[in-house]
């Protein structure tokens, strides 16, 4: 059974809808689940049609391909932790640029042979081949540096701007001779300087700025899968590629706009030493005049409160902490305390990190409130209870106009009447800013790993 033109594209059209559809879903958290099985439902209709096509002579490396993506993803599935799923979207990011920048040059040396190269043509391919390598090389620097393989710590020197502007012009120029000359070489050295441009961009980026740079990265493969699409002639890789790109760009500006920074200044290079040293003691706490807290201390003012909020941060997530604080925040409630989530828009390592592992609790959504939701609701509240969200409840940000982190908006954590902070050590948050927030009157620090903090102030809370 093959499928006819007009028949395929109406099965992409299908396909393209239910990508939509299922976009639109992960706008939500109530509706996230509903929106990716019709984005799975919109993959799965456009791998069906494709292999109907009639241009599809051997069906041999396909359902190999598709047999081995399949084992490789579903291992990877079971395997991952959500700690890690940021550098997991990084990797599969530089699989797309690296897919673009294949399928260009292939596409290239098959045309060459048949003599059907055209201006056109060879400008898809220098398109999606410089966008797709950019991609490759960034996503693979940015995957290392979550995965601490690359130091968090911008890496610059001297001349670096004007070294990539270099490069850049070198790199058009090279294209400009391949869409001119018909030139090969002129082509892999554009692909080779797209490569190192791509690396070059993303190491002067600091740990603070890593959640929008997955986000632009997620854009650059968007284009260069669009990029592919044209190449193709495939118009449902060109809709898919245009929405990731756009709705990357998007997500881009608002994490940029909650870190009040711009694009162009993070993409230049951004701000932020990268993670601190592991330390597991609280011995520089006592010297600085910084005061401690026990679970027990936690629990008391916790039970006796109306309001608690509940703030997660990186520190949560590498504990996994987030059952702990499901059963701690319905005891709470069990005894009659009002318990709310505080997220903020670029709290982990990508957007929405914090979101997905409170719903792999099966945190009411209800209970989860965003920034401006939120903020209003800290003077109110008997008890902060802050799990590892270090620089975004920093009110440095709001104070000290000298700080890297000035002008950024933070969760209004300091306004709470008590605050409890659990930490596990002295160290500063990604972003290498020491948090003001510690130094407070109304600020505790409990001392230890996340898990076994909200372990205990569960078993403190069932006995009270």
């Amino acid at each position: 059974m093959q499928l006819t033109g007009n028949y395929l594209a109406l099965a992409y059209l299908v396909s393209a809808i239910l990508f939509i559809l299922g976009l639109k879903g992960l706008t939500h958290p109530a509706s996230a689940r509903r929106g990716n099985y019709l984005a799975m439902s919109g993959m799965l209709v456009a791998i069906i049609a494709t292999a109907l096509d009639p241009a599809v002579r051997s069906y041999g490396f396909i359902i190999a391909g598709i047999l081995l993506g399949s084992v490789i993803g579903t291992v990877i599935a079971l395997k991952i932790r959500m700690t890690a799923m940021p550098q997991l979207v990084a990797a599969l990011h530089s699989f797309v640029g690296l897919t673009a920048v294949l399928v260009a040059v292939g596409t290239y040396l098959t045309h060459s042979r048949t003599g059907n190269l055209n201006t056109v043509l060879m400008s898809e391919l220098f398109v999606g081949t410089f966008i797709g390598a950019i991609t490759f090389t960034g996503s693979l620097v940015a995957f290392g540096k979550l995965q601490g393989i690359i130091t968090g710590k911008p890496l610059v020197f001297r001349g670096q701007h004007l070294l990539n502007l270099l490069i850049a012009l070198v790199m058009f120029t090279s294209g400009v001779q391949f869409l001119l000359h018909n030139e090969f070489g002129a082509l892999l050295v554009m692909i080779a300087l797209a490569l190192a441009l791509g690396i070059l961009l993303i190491v002067p980026i600091g740990g603070a700025d890593m959640p929008v740079v997955v986000s632009m990265l997620n854009s650059y493969s968007g284009w260069a899968a669009a990029a592919t699409g044209f190449t193709l002639h495939n118009n449902l890789l060109i809709i898919t590629g245009a929405l990731v790109g756009f709705s990357g760009a998007i997500l881009s500006y608002i994490m940029s706009k909650a870190m009040n920074r711009s694009i162009a200044s993070i993409i230049l290079g951004g701000f932020g030493s990268g993670e601190g040293h592991a330390d597991t003691g609280s011995s520089t706490a006592g010297a600085k005049g910084i005061k401690t807290a026990a679970v027990e201390d936690a629990v008391f003012l916790m039970t006796n409160a109306s309001k608690v909020i509940i703030v997660p941060g990186y520190g949560m997530a590498v504990a996994q902490a987030q059952h702990a604080l499901k059963e701690l925040a319905d005891i709470l409630e069990h005894k009659g305390v009002t318990v709310h989530f505080a997220i903020h828009p670029v709290a982990g390592r990508m957007p929405g990190h914090m979101n997905v592992l409170l719903a792999e609790a099966d945190v009411p959504y209800d209970h989860v409130f965003e920034m401006e939701e939120i903020n209003p609701e800290f003077a109110t509240a008997d008890v902060a209870l802050v799990v590892g969200a270090n620089d975004v409840t920093n009110p440095a940000a709001k104070s000290d106009k000298s700080s890297p982190i000035y002008g950024m908006p933070i969760l209004d954590v300091y306004k709470a009447r008590q605050i409890f902070f659990i930490k596990r050590s002295m160290n500063p948050g990604y972003s290498g800013v020491e948090n003001q927030l510690f130094y407070q009157d109304n600020c505790s620090l409990v001392f230890g790993d996340a898990k076994k903090v909200c372990e205990k102030l569960v078993v403190e809370l069932k006995a009270s």
